[in-house]
């Protein structure tokens, strides 16, 4: 498992982070992902075998957000 730290840029609300948070659950290998509102900031846990950190940034860039691996 890897763990990854993104920085994602537009979330204002709770049903935004659940957004994000959603969205990056739905990839393929995602095994857990934290949303923190206030620190604009998700860890997640997946298998680097069957995705990858830019997929992730792809993932929440779909549903409408800025994403950046830190």
């Amino acid at each position: 498992m890897q763990t990854t730290h993104l920085r994602v840029i537009g979330m204002s609300c709770g049903a935004c982070a659940n957004t994000v948070k959603g969205a990056l659950q739905a990839v393929n290998g995602v095994n857990d992902v934290q949303v923190e509102l206030e620190e604009a900031h998700a860890t997640v846990q997946y298998d680097e075998h069957q995705t990858s950190s830019e997929q992730l940034v792809s993932a929440v860039s779909h549903v409408g957000f800025g994403a950046q691996a830190v």
